[in-house]
């Protein structure tokens, strides 16, 4: 975990931007103050898509969640976000802003219109000014981080990813939430965390609203909940920040060596719909299409390799020549293939085809040059 924790504080700023901007809202009738970061590769990389962090508590939560992303996307275990934190502690406006009914608990008064300043004006505004995939995540603490889950009371929730940390949760939340929960129809990420150092009179709500929780069985909900021991309020916030991304974005993480031998190398078959299905996910479930990385079609690779499962490498072909057209990827899946199954002609032929196109990986024209004078070598002559 200390690991984890080192990472809040090393940003990775030299390629990134990061700019605090006047936001003059009709709903609120004042102008709120905004912080919008951008990924490192914004500017290389114009027509990519990138998911939305919606940060109640700015002031203090953008700091560590943008660095954890940009660490995190450093490695390529996270994806590159858009953050954007909204300021609520220049007067103490965030109690005001989450304002709700006693006696219904729903938002109201200052609460309603910040409520439809997030949905009828910042995410729209964001959403018309930058590339955005359409995968949307609000976080916030205790008091922000209660108010956050109103978004939940809607048909279609307007997020797909929740992170309340320590919250503070308004009336019957501890039963709506779950109700709301269980009747999803779209993919939802929820997030929740405590310490045992925690205010206790918001630990009681929180762990039952954990335990009616892990009563739902709807499959389109992904939940955790995290009680750090020792972790005070305001710590347990830097413990949450990490896990509550690794959460969301599991499906986002290269294959691991762990993944390789657990999951992959014991199949008997179907390496590579695995990998396929592995993206596809990533796809329905982040709403991110990337290109499948080089170092997964390896690790799919190998796991043929080592269980002689070489017709697979066709299959394996062919995807990557829908990845990586331009580049000698797929013609050496089908060399690797012809040379394993005994072919060495064929194989010859591939290895010297994929000399002509672009290198990829760690993969070169001298080595298929090399592959395919060894190929011949091997070629019955006539």
């Amino acid at each position: 975990m200390k690991q984890l924790l080192l990472f809040l504080f090393f940003s990775i700023t030299t390629f990134s931007q990061k700019t605090t901007i006047p936001f003059d809202s009709n709903a609120l009738g004042e102008s709120r103050e905004i912080t919008i970061g951008l990924p490192p590769s914004f500017e290389k990389n114009p027509n990519k898509k990138y998911p939305i962090l919606i940060l109640l508590d700015g002031d203090y939560l953008f700091d560590p969640f943008y660095g954890a992303l940009n660490y995190g996307a450093y490695w390529d275990d996270l994806p590159e976000m858009i953050v954007v934190g909204i300021s609520q502690n220049k007067n103490n406006e965030r109690i005001d802003d989450s304002t709700y009914d006693e006696a219904d608990g729903v938002p109201s008064g200052k609460g309603a219109k910040f409520f439809e300043f997030i949905g009828a004006e910042l995410l729209p505004y964001i959403e018309k000014k930058y590339p955005v995939a359409p995968f949307r995540i609000i976080a916030g603490h205790d008091t922000t981080a209660g108010f956050l889950n109103f978004f939940l009371y809607k048909d279609n929730p307007l997020f797909n990813g929740y992170i309340s940390l320590s919250p503070e949760l308004a009336p019957e939340m501890e039963n709506r939430i779950p109700e709301k929960l269980s009747n999803l129809k779209q993919p939802v990420f929820y997030y929740q965390s405590n310490g045992d150092g925690d205010i206790k009179k918001i630990q009681e709500s929180i762990k039952k609203l954990d335990e009616n929780i892990k009563q739902v069985t709807n499959p389109a909900l992904n939940y955790k909940f995290d009680n750090f021991k020792g972790a005070s309020h305001y710590s347990l916030v830097l413990y949450s920040i990490p896990n509550a991304l690794y959460q969301f974005f599991d499906a986002y993480k290269p294959i691991s060596s762990t993944e390789y031998t657990e999951k992959i190398a014991v199949l008997q078959s179907g390496y590579v719909d695995y990998l396929t299905n592995k993206y596809a996910v990533l796809s329905k479930s982040l709403g991110l299409k990337i290109p499948i990385r080089v170092n997964d079609f390896k690790a799919i690779e190998a796991a043929i390799l080592k269980n002689k499962a070489y017709p697979e490498l066709d299959k394996l072909a062919e995807i990557a020549n829908k990845n990586y057209p331009k580049s000698m990827l797929a013609d050496y899946e089908l060399g690797l293939m012809y040379e394993k199954m005994g072919d060495p002609k064929k194989a010859a032929k591939r290895y010297q085809s994929a000399s002509q196109l672009e290198e990829i990986g760690d993969l070169t024209k001298n080595m298929m040059m090399e592959k395919y004078d060894d190929m011949i070598s091997q070629t019955p002559k006539k």
